[in-house]
């Protein structure tokens, strides 16, 4: 049995998650802005189906990628150097959402419902919750969407219409969060995608210890909207 949450119910320590199915740490509770940064402050996130009540995760290990080991492989910086694109930054994030909420091939839709896309729209609107969209050709080709608290993105998903368009994006937001001073990006859960791009598995404990280090550094919330280029065709 894990924890109902009611409305005022804190969340339990981190420690009691279950190993089975692994970090599943309780269930209730409401997808509020001051519940949901609370949570990430701690590690907690929200994930269930559309048929599950709300359910909050810290996993053991975590899966997390620190900027500097981003990993770009031979044709992904071929695709960087050579082929036209636009990365904006917080100027489609509905869209976002939407296209990372659409069915994927041999699916029948995905984890991000009404009430996920509505509670994250009020956290992009309250300057946490940001964007990263590939633009190719004028249309929206991929991106990826997450909260950012001190120093800390914590990712929540992407997805791509184009091939590496969800990589270009990552690029883009990993060239962003280095010059702003972020040290920190939350996968939360290991998928092989994320290992080819230099995200591993570090254990829950020292995930908090970063946490308490990187989460209290002073930043203001606001729009990303200002870090988006332009890469132009060249020739390598």
């Amino acid at each position: 049995m894990v924890p109902w949450l009611e409305h005022d119910t804190p969340f339990p320590p981190i420690q009691s998650a279950l190993k089975r199915p692994n970090g599943l740490l309780a269930a209730g509770g409401e997808l509020s802005s001051e519940r949901l940064l609370e949570g990430y402050r701690r590690g907690i996130f929200p994930w269930f189906s559309a048929d599950d009540p709300i359910l909050w995760w810290s996993p053991d290990p975590r899966m997390i990628l620190f900027p500097a080991e981003l990993k770009i492989s031979r044709s992904l910086g071929k695709t960087l150097r050579n082929r036209p694109y636009e990365a904006r930054f917080d100027s489609a994030f509905d869209d976002v959402m939407a296209g990372c909420a659409a069915p994927r091939k041999g699916e029948a839709g995905t984890w991000i419902g009404g009430g996920m896309l509505e509670a994250y729209r009020r956290l992009h609107r309250l300057g946490y919750a940001h964007s990263v969209e590939t633009w190719i050709d004028g249309e929206l080709a991929g991106g990826l969407y997450g909260v950012a608290i001190g120093r800390v993105f914590f990712g929540e998903s992407m997805f791509s219409r184009v091939r590496d368009a969800s990589k270009i994006a990552l690029a883009a937001l990993v060239g962003h969060l280095k010059s702003a001073g972020f040290q920190l990006i939350d996968c939360q859960m290991r998928t092989r995608h994320l290992e080819t791009l230099g995200a591993r598995e570090i254990p829950r404990r020292r995930f908090s210890r970063l946490l308490e280090e990187l989460i209290h550094y002073p930043r203001s919330p606001g729009s990303w909207s200002g870090a988006s280029f332009v890469q132009a065709q060249c020739r390598s």
